[in-house]
């Protein structure tokens, strides 16, 4: 079947749309209109919009097929891709139809729309980044697979009971997904366990058999991506766990029926959650598992693809880039050396070179604690052959290290891909980086600090191999689908092209000091705290201010983001108040989830809410100042918190943060950021002004600096009235009068365990200039002609700008468009 072939259902008319959603109610649903329920005509309008999207789907694999392109496969274990509804049918130019459509029918699409459950397949930046990526490898027109796990409940809902994080499972997939389609024929045998078995070929060479393994089936569910416009729709290729044997017939018959499905059970665990404590054995097993079971059947699907085509292996590269998001799917490197040399019987540097022409790696991280290892013996039990081929891989590398610099022991040590040190672990970016043509951090800090600290070493020996793309966000979610009233107005003014070339909006800049815009924009953002403020009565029972400074801090609950120093300052703004201080009223709005293995980040939960319970009840404070901690965020959260934000708090320790990409969502949206010079924090300064930016705090060299001299935090303690006020606060139960030593660990890891992350080192710094925050925003003119200015110098943080460089210098994949 060519494209002109395949069948059309492309009526985009309101009539149209109309009658498709009637004949899905009977025929999808089984349903007429009297008795329809809303979740009846979510469905519906899914299906509607499915319809029009698999056309183009297929219409775009058949363009590739017929172009026999180079494609792109995205390795990814977390894509956030949140609700897809509004999503897609804004990208096929299909809203306006499908809202008007639904309303003649007597229903509301805000309503139907929120039936729509998120996809529970990622859990912070990382996974978003991902969807961002893959939006905008649609909407540019480039052949892309996204590759990851299918989770059947994600990493978990998170709800506060009394102040403290609690986890429950998210079954999303409790009513179905519309979106996706099973593949029961793409199935590939994934192998753990067993032993290797050495033999010799006749023609001498050696070759080794992997046997006795224990085998787990994945199979494929995809997903189609829409560009914007609709004129590509790509694939994201989830892959579901399943048992290669429903139960053990034997125990079956014996009564034992719990045993008789045992396996299956345990097989099918592979893909049930994300991320599994790695706090015990098992739960860091399965963690290995999950990683190589989406790697393997990604790479066999890949190479099967390819063999449809093409007689032997020399073009592989030509025919395939893959890019590695973070480590979790390195292993991917030794796999592949597996099946092309024990299962297609390539010479290892045939298979060698065309491994290291094929893969790149995206490092996002610049903490060494967190470059995930593995001990050995995992490895030797879990995945035997992986472990020969990583020594063969790795004596191969350290022969070339030391030809290059001989005599240097300790460079070999640096450089080993097994850590020798810590109880023999293999080290998995080390393994990436070898593997890859190349390496790339992802905002410019972070490059020259990967090439300055973690990986200096390897810059050293291949100088030029690590490459900075500084990160994106798609401007179709975060603001032509977030902030449709922000969106509207843009449009009014400088037209739509900013949708797919965001670098138009710095047209914005000439508005900046119009009164009639600033009016706009402020009426804008006002509607949107309004609608915040809504949420938070409803959900949560706290009345807050939408005249208020909205400040926001939603990312990930981890101590180097700092939320802690966030509430320092709002138990000093409390304290200043009860004082008799007036100020500028601030809600201050925290939202994320600790792993929940990671006791210090929920215990800086359990503070924030308690914190909160005091402020929010103390009449003495009133409307002057509100801290609200929202439960559950994720991407739908964000969508409703980002177009709100007055003020974005993105205070990271400088030279911790990879890059972030909260703070440009939130900038993108019309926030000011008081932030560091961390991560993409310093190159959205540079864009949108340093007038325009609330900077404080330690550089990343004033860190190093402070390290070497040997910080003491007692005297940042001893030396600020209101920082000891707060501490002491915290310490003596003022929050938590029925327990009041519960915050004592908090205290003293500040005090008396080294305060890692140097909060009290800046937290004089950040208070005052949170005093500059509050006493600008007092003056809304020119508070608004800022946040103009941001919004306007957002053009270059679009995911776009990032996936054509991505597509240039690393994958030299060319747009498909006929």
């Amino acid at each position: 079947m060519n494209s002109s072939s395949i069948p059309r259902n492309s009526d985009m008319s309101v009539e149209g749309v109309s009658a498709s959603l009637t004949k899905h109610l009977i025929y999808s649903s089984s349903k007429n209109l009297p008795n329809a329920t809303t979740r009846d005509w979510f469905q519906a309008a899914a299906h509607v919009v499915r319809d029009r999207l698999v056309e183009r789907w297929m219409a775009t694999m058949q363009r590739y097929y017929e172009h026999d392109s180079k494609r792109i496969y995205y390795l990814s274990l977390e894509f956030l891709v949140g609700r897809t509804l509004s999503n897609a049918m804004l990208n096929l130019g299909l809203d306006a139809q499908l809202k008007t459509a639904l309303y003649e029918l007597g229903q509301q699409y805000e309503k139907v729309a929120e039936i729509e459950s998120d996809a529970a397949l990622g859990n912070g930046g990382l996974g978003r980044l991902a969807a961002c990526f893959l939006d905008s490898m649609a909407t540019l027109d480039l052949p892309c697979y996204g590759y990851g796990i299918r989770y059947e409940y994600g990493m978990f809902r998170q709800s506060i009971e009394n102040g403290e994080q609690v986890e429950h499972p998210d079954n999303w997939l409790r009513y179905g997904n519309p979106w996706e389609f099973p593949r029961p024929e793409l199935l590939y045998p994934v192998k753990f366990y067993g032993r290797v078995v050495e033999y010799r070929h006749e023609d001498g060479s050696l070759h080794h058999h992997w046997v006795e393994t224990d085998d787990v089936m994945a199979m494929a569910y995809d997903t189609p991506v829409p560009g914007f416009g609709g004129k590509t729709v790509n694939n994201m290729r989830l892959w579901s766990a399943k048992s290669s044997r429903d139960f053990d017939l034997r125990y079956f018959n014996q009564g034992n029926y719990i045993q008789a499905v045992a396996d299956k059970n345990d097989s099918e665990n592979l893909s049930k959650v994300l991320y599994p404590d790695d706090s015990t054995e098992v739960g860091r097993e399965l963690r290995l598992k999950q990683q190589y079971f989406f790697v393997s059947a990604s790479l066999q699907d890949m190479l099967f693809r390819y063999k449809k085509h093409a007689d032997g292996w020399a073009m592989l590269p030509e025919k395939i880039a893959v890019q590695l998001n973070d480590t979790h799917p390195s292993i991917a490197v030794a796999e592949l050396m597996r099946l092309l040399v024990d299962v297609h019987k390539l010479s290892w540097d045939e298979a060698w070179g065309l491994t290291t022409q094929i893969f790149s790696y995206t490092n996002h991280t610049l903490m060494p604690e967190a470059l995930e290892t593995w001990p050995v013996a995992f490895f030797e039990r879990l995945l035997p052959r992986h472990l020969q081929i990583i020594f063969e891989i790795n004596y191969r590398f350290m022969q070339q290290v030391m030809h290059q610099f001989p005599g240097d022991g300790e460079l070999l040590r640096r450089l080993s891909l097994i850590d020798e040190t810590n109880g023999r672990r293999v080290r998995m970016s080390h393994l990436a980086i070898v593997g890859s043509h190349t390496v790339n951090g992802v905002a410019a800090l972070h490059t020259e600090l990967m090439k300055r600290t973690i990986f200096a070493d390897f810059e050293r020996i291949t100088p030029g191999k690590i490459v900075n793309m500084t990160n994106g966000v798609t401007p179709r979610r975060w603001l032509n689908q977030a902030n449709p009233g922000l969106a509207a107005l843009i449009g009014t003014r400088i037209g739509n092209g900013w949708i797919t070339d965001l670098d138009q909006l710095k047209e914005l800049r000439k508005l900046a000091d119009e009164d009639d815009f600033q009016t706009q924009f402020r009426a804008v953002k006002h509607e949107n705290k309004v609608r915040l403020a809504q949420l938070i009565r409803s959900q949560l029972c706290i009345e807050v201010n939408p005249a208020s400074l909205f400040d926001i801090q939603i990312k990930r609950i981890h101590e180097y983001k700092r939320q802690l120093l966030n509430v320092l300052h709002v138990i000093t703004l409390y304290n200043r108040i009860r004082a008799g201080a007036d100020g500028m009223p601030r809600t201050v709005i925290i939202a994320g989830k600790a792993a929940p293995g990671y006791a210090m980040a929920k215990c800086i939960i359990r503070l924030i809410n308690d914190v909160a319970d005091i402020v929010n009840n103390d009449q003495r404070v009133g409307n002057q100042l509100k801290l609200v901690f929202i439960p559950n965020y994720d991407v739908s959260n964000a969508e409703r918190i980002v177009p709100a934000a007055d003020l974005s708090e993105q205070i990271s320790t400088a030279g911790t943060e990879a890059s972030g990409t909260g703070n440009m969502k939130l900038a993108l949206n019309g926030a000011l950021t008081i932030g560091t010079l961390d991560g993409a924090n310093v190159e959205m300064r540079e864009e949108v002004g340093s007038d325009n930016f609330f900077l404080f705090g330690l550089t990343t060299e004033g860190v190093e600096e402070l390290s070497r001299q040997g910080y003491d935090p007692m005297r940042y303690y001893h030396a600020s009235a209101e920082l000891k006020q707060a501490l002491d606060m915290i310490s003596g139960g003022y929050f938590c009068s029925d327990e009041p030593a519960r915050y004592q660990p908090i205290v003293d890891a500040l005090l008396h365990q080294g305060d890692k992350y140097f909060l009290l080192a800046d937290y004089e710094a950040y208070v005052a200039c949170q005093d500059t925050v509050s006493a600008l925003y007092q003056d809304q003119k020119e508070w608004t002609r800022r946040a103009i200015l941001n919004v306007a110098g957002m053009g270059k943080f679009s995911s776009d700008r990032t996936i054509k460089e991505y597509a240039e210098r690393i994958w030299h994949v060319e747009p498909v468009t006929d």
